[in-house]
């Protein structure tokens, strides 16, 4: 299956308080999922990073083969790409990250300018102002932002659906012999978006 992601993240202080969102869309322009990520504390370039992982762990739940990702965010794609290097230690984790997530799938990524990418900007905006994660079909499992400062609404809309607060389910345990060399790993390589 064939989607058009588009993603973008913020931060208000950089760092601050921020947000990464994704819009996926089917060919014939169906929004299948979109979510805006409360993050309590990153840089503008952490958001962006977070909202492209996002939408690539949504994507490999929505079984989707093929990516169309388009970004408002030029040192992203660059880097994404290798056309840029990446500096920053934290960035360069987090991009290992998202290149072992984006293995399964066959992906274009470009760059458009910000008013070209109004969906995913609103979407982030609309979670840093409730400072809570929003979305339609968000990500089934997913360790949770931590509780919202403020209370949100029951429902709004965004991008023209219904969104609504979202409520992660627990991530089932691991096996007695999984859990141990999940520990033994956590121990030696914190995960970089726990906290997030």
């Amino acid at each position: 299956m064939q989607v058009i992601i588009n993603i973008d993240g913020g931060s208000r202080g950089n760092p601050g308080p921020g947000a990464s969102a994704y819009v996926i869309k089917s060919t014939d322009g169906r929004i299948l999922a979109q979510e805006g990520h409360f993050i309590p504390h990153c840089t503008n370039n952490q958001a962006e990073y977070t909202a492209l992982r996002l939408a690539l762990i949504k994507s490999a739940e929505l079984g989707a083969t093929r990516l169309e990702i388009i970004s408002d965010s030029l040192l992203l794609v660059k880097q994404y790409l290798g056309e840029y290097k990446i500096k920053n230690p934290d960035l360069a984790e987090r991009m290992a990250e998202i290149r072992t997530l984006a293995r399964p799938f066959h992906i274009a990524i470009r760059h458009v300018l910000r008013h070209l990418n109004k969906e995913p900007d609103a979407l982030a905006n609309k979670a840093m102002d409730l400072k809570q994660s929003v979305g339609f079909n968000p990500i089934v499992h997913l360790h949770p932002a931590p509780a919202a400062a403020a209370a949100a609404p029951q429902s709004d809309t965004v991008n023209g659906v219904r969104v609504v607060p979202v409520v992660r389910e627990p991530a089932p345990a691991p096996a007695p012999v999984a859990a141990k060399k999940a520990k033994k790993a956590a121990a030696q390589q914190p995960s970089l978006f726990d906290d997030l």
